[in-house]
């Protein structure tokens, strides 16, 4: 959520800022409901001293032997009653103003960042850099649900038998896989200083609402609508909302998190796109860094979790290419974003792998996420900051086709060798 009183106090600033992000957005409106809840506030806040400054009077005088029937007390009491009756009126008219105000508040996206590069769609984005040419095949892939279906590492029919489209089963080796990336990644990241946390796998309103999924992508989740309860599109619901209204002391900062978890999403509007493979699915396994930090450590926080994804790939020998998002397609949340793309060889492209999001106090305003220093007065929002490191998936289809071998097997990478016990794919037996 943006800050009211920045919006209040450099509404120009603000909106400018938003501009940036290529959509319209009713400033305006939201200005004109905090003005007239404030008036009510100041209002009501009159009137509540007003009432309690005579109830003081009223008692003190009968405490002095003041007769309660007294045509001055009575006066008094009468006054009070009005005044009853009036914030019995503007209580509930308040309450409403701020619920209409909270509601528009929360369909604003953050403000970008004044480093991320200006544009108006994915097309100006930037890219930073490139890492692992050296690895690409030279010879030609298959795709990567082709060479699966072969070895018998994937079934695709039986899935759709037992759930729908966009659902797969992982068979044998497949399954071995996925399980040796998730474990994989788990070790890489705690022994880089990240504490596992194995979360919820469903999550309340409350929970998608902090981390900015609603009320934007309600049509995104699949959601247990008589628990009110959802399916967590990514860990960094659950985990990011681990210290939902809380006060943390400086000292806990930086905190730092990784989850595996599935992962599960409608993927509305993308009928028709990846219909084949393990690109996109309705659910998948992720790795998710999350991380808590000092206002002032963000920037260089931020650099330090691509790099913690960047880690992954490069053990892995994955092609990759990082790229810094523009303010035309940056996520809703976001005010900062880096995509990690790797390379896939049978459609001769790049495909985003993880996206690490700077998100400024936006998660933790809505979230109410804050920290306070020994020798502080007040509280100050936390940043928080996330990133695939990795979606498990989508590294295993970089992975067939990435080591493709010309005898029709998929050779392990050396760092996963130790979790397969072995050092090619060859079938769906273990």
């Amino acid at each position: 959520m943006i800050d009211l009183k920045q919006l209040r106090e450099t509404p120009q600033a603000v909106g400018d800022r938003l501009r940036r992000r290529q959509g319209d957005y009713d400033l305006e409106t939201i200005l004109k409901l905090d003005e007239q809840q404030r008036q009510l506030e100041q209002q009501r806040s009159q009137l509540q001293a007003r009432s309690n400054e005579i109830g003081a009077l009223v008692g003190k005088k009968i405490k002095a032997g003041a007769d309660p029937r007294d045509p001055e007390i009575q006066a008094l009491k009468a006054e009070a009653n009005d005044l009853k009756k009036k914030l019995a009126d503007l209580e509930p008219r308040e309450r409403d103003l701020k619920e209409q105000l909270e509601a528009l508040l929360l369909t604003i996206p953050n403000l970008p960042s004044d480093t991320t590069p200006l544009g108006r769609d994915e097309r100006d984005n930037v890219e930073v850099r490139c890492w692992g040419d050296e690895f690409k095949p030279s010879h030609p892939c298959q795709p990567h649900w082709e060479v699966a279906t072969q070895l018998g590492l994937l079934e695709v029919e039986r899935s759709v038998k037992v759930a729908q489209s966009r659902f797969v089963t992982l068979v044998g080796m497949g399954a071995a896989l996925e399980r040796a990336l998730i474990q994989f990644m788990l070790d890489t990241h705690t022994a880089r200083g990240y504490v596992e946390i194995l979360p919820p796998f469903l999550v309340n309103t409350a929970s998608l609402t902090a981390t900015g999924q609603l009320p934007k992508f309600a049509e995104e989740s699949f959601r247990c609508a008589e628990d009110d309860l959802w399916l967590i599109p990514t860990a960094e619901v659950p985990v990011t909302n681990f210290y939902r209204d809380e006060i943390l002391s400086a000292e806990q900062l930086p905190i730092y998190h990784c989850a595996y978890t599935p992962c599960f999403r409608r993927e509305a509007g993308s009928y028709g796109k990846d219909t084949r493979g393990l690109i996109r699915l309705h659910q998948f396994d992720k790795v998710e860094l999350v991380k808590f930090v000092h206002p002032e450590t963000s920037a260089a926080e931020h650099e330090q979790l691509v790099a913690d994804a960047e880690f992954i790939l490069q053990a892995l020998k994955l092609p990759y290419r990082v790229i810094e998002l523009c303010t035309g397609d940056l996520g809703f949340a976001a005010m900062k974003c880096y995509d990690l793309e790797v390379w896939l060889p049978a459609a001769n492209c790049y495909r985003e792998i993880s996206s690490c999001s700077n998100f400024g106090d936006f998660q933790a305003r809505r979230g109410k996420i804050r920290f306070k220093g020994a020798k502080q007065k007040g509280t100050q929002f936390v940043h928080t900051l996330n990133g695939s490191g990795l979606a498990v998936g989508r590294t295993m289809a970089a992975i067939l086709e990435n080591y493709q071998q010309p005898d029709g097997s998929v050779a392990v990478p050396e760092v996963l060798q130790p979790y397969l016990r072995c050092s090619h794919l060859t079938g769906a037996r273990l």
